[in-house]
């Protein structure tokens, strides 16, 4: 049990890194809460900081996602049984997120989550056979609505919405269905201000 304990106290300060927020100090000098949008996430890193650095936010963000399902997973069910490891990673992953969007270090504020919520579910993914397949789906219409919409916000959200459905459909864990579920709850819920830009016609295209 104290390794679970000790796994979720790292998956929410691995979470809470504000990677946008430590690039925007580092290569330009700035907050960057105070410039673009104010979120502290890969697009308005993109929008503020450039295209590489950008880019680079949004991997680092993934990869957090990532490390806290695999890694501190790997950890935290080394002495449970397989029946239990699903749930851990479930929970670690969950405890990234908040981390990311609740952030310790910006006091309780930070980005939006989408990023690294990509990471988790790639973790999870890499476990869970079919999973990938209902990801990669959800990715495709992230891409196919951004490539017409040139609205990342918009983009997220219809793409957050599908993702459940993708999860029935394949079949998936109730466990994962569940998981899917909270997801899309969180992700809308970081973005109810562009919600208000969206019906107002006020939100802004990345490029």
């Amino acid at each position: 049990m104290h390794q679970i304990i000790i796994a979720i106290i790292i998956s929410y300060l691995v979470g809470s890194i504000p990677t946008a927020y430590i690039f925007g100090k580092v290569l330009k000098g700035i907050d960057i809460r105070k410039s673009g949008s104010g979120n502290v996430g890969a697009t308005n890193a993109f929008r503020v900081l450039g295209r590489s650095a950008g880019i680079t936010v949004l991997i680092l963000d993934t990869l957090k996602g990532l490390f806290c399902v695999v890694v501190a997973g790997n950890f935290a069910v080394l002495e449970n049984v397989a029946v239990h490891g699903l749930l851990v990673r479930i929970i670690l992953g969950l405890v990234c997120i908040c981390g990311h969007n609740w952030t310790i270090f910006l006091q309780f504020k930070g980005g939006k989550g989408v990023a690294t919520t990509l990471g988790v579910l790639i973790g999870l993914g890499i476990i869970i056979p079919g999973l990938g397949l209902a990801l990669s789906l959800a990715v495709l219409t992230w891409a196919v609505v951004f490539a017409v919409s040139r609205v990342v916000s918009v983009a997220s959200i219809i793409s957050s919405i599908i993702f459940p459905v993708f999860v029935f459909l394949f079949k998936q864990p109730t466990s994962i269905l569940i998981l899917s579920l909270l997801l899309c709850g969180f992700i809308l819920l970081r973005h109810k201000g562009n919600f208000q830009r969206i019906l107002q016609g006020k939100e802004r295209r990345l490029f």
